[in-house]
């Protein structure tokens, strides 16, 4: 399938006070059909395991999400030389609580390790955090400080 120039979602969701905040020449963008080459697993592979996902599994994930576009929120964070390196994910879950109301669900913050250090992962959480409030959210929560807790007192 050829390369999809369409974003995940509108850039309209993008926070303005992020890309300012971002280092000199980096972006932050919804993610793209073709960031598959572009090493986006890779960015992930920081992360956790990803497995061995082909460019055919690639596109049928993407344009599932993409149909989902209610629901599905990734970024990335490119550099100065256009390389990914960083990505969040906000997934948008509806509840019957708060008037039928809507909660985000931050996940899937990875950077490259070259790139750690420089507060892309705070930058992303809070892209993230500005999507989900423009999308109506009564909140949205990050709960991988919360394994990583409770992951360190079971062994500590």
């Amino acid at each position: 399938m050829a390369s999809d120039p369409e974003p995940l979602f509108s850039t309209d969701l993008i926070s303005p006070d992020v890309l300012k905040a971002l280092p000199e020449g980096y972006t932050c963008r919804p993610l793209q059909r073709s960031d598959y080459q572009a090493g986006f697993l890779d960015v992930l592979g920081v992360l956790t395991t990803v497995g061995n996902v082909t460019e055919e599994m690639w596109n049928e994930r993407y344009d599932w999400m993409k149909r989902r576009s209610d629901e599905y929120y990734l970024l990335c964070i490119q550099d100065g030389n256009g390389k990914l390196v960083g990505t969040g994910a906000l997934v948008v879950e509806r509840k019957f609580i708060h008037t039928c109301g809507l909660v985000g669900h931050i996940e899937d913050i990875a950077v490259t390790k070259d790139q750690q250090g420089k507060k892309l992962g705070l930058r992303l959480i809070n892209a993230l955090d500005f999507v989900a409030h423009k999308l109506g959210c009564y909140k949205a929560s990050n709960l991988s400080h919360l394994s990583a807790y409770c992951s360190s007192a079971a062994t500590g």
